[in-house]
């Protein structure tokens, strides 16, 4: 006996577009109307759930932040703290070697380091740049070298008096064309 041939279905048909086909729905029996009003109401459902899970996702946020409110706000206001204490406890400490070392407050802000060790190091360091350099050598002490001082006349004070001051007699030297 020879195999069975099965007759083709609906769903072995490939799909194709209406567009594709060439054809205005000749063939189709879908109801287009039935299938939009379906996935309408399918959309209409999933908007529902969601709304209904947005609703009950703020309520839980609001329960969670209401709960942690307090302890959060206690944590805040101690970092602020501690931040605030570790900031003056540092300017002390950089005012207090400023003023063993005898820096004016301006300098003070400059002095760098989290110890007291590390600030008096540095506060050193700012006075030794300050300095004068040590002028005494062998050839004996050293003056700065300056700027040559200038000679200024005025020209009204001539340095040496002119041969001759009659008017008369410097009139007749000069050369007549």
């Amino acid at each position: 006996m020879p195999p069975e041939v099965q007759k083709p279905t609906d769903d072995d048909k490939p799909k194709t577009d209406d567009h594709d086909a060439g054809d205005d729905d000749a063939g189709d029996d879908t109801d287009w109307h039935a299938e939009a009003l379906k996935w309408k109401a399918q959309s209409r459902k999933h908007e529902g759930r969601s709304k209904e899970n947005a609703d009950a996702a703020k309520r839980l946020k609001e329960l969670e932040d209401a709960n942690k409110s307090e302890t959060q706000k206690l944590a805040d206001d101690k970092a602020a703290s501690d931040k605030v204490a570790a900031s003056a406890q540092g300017e002390l400490l950089r005012l207090r070697v400023a003023m063993r070392k005898g820096l004016t407050e301006v300098q003070a802000k400059r002095l760098v380091g989290d110890t007291e060790e590390e600030l008096e190091a540095d506060a050193e360091e700012l006075l030794a740049s300050f300095k004068p350099a040590d002028s005494d050598t062998d050839d004996g002490p050293k003056t700065k070298p300056t700027r040559p001082k200038e000679r200024l006349r005025s020209g009204a004070a001539p340095d040496e008096e002119p041969d001759e001051t009659d008017p008369h007699k410097l009139a007749a030297m000069v050369p007549r064309r």
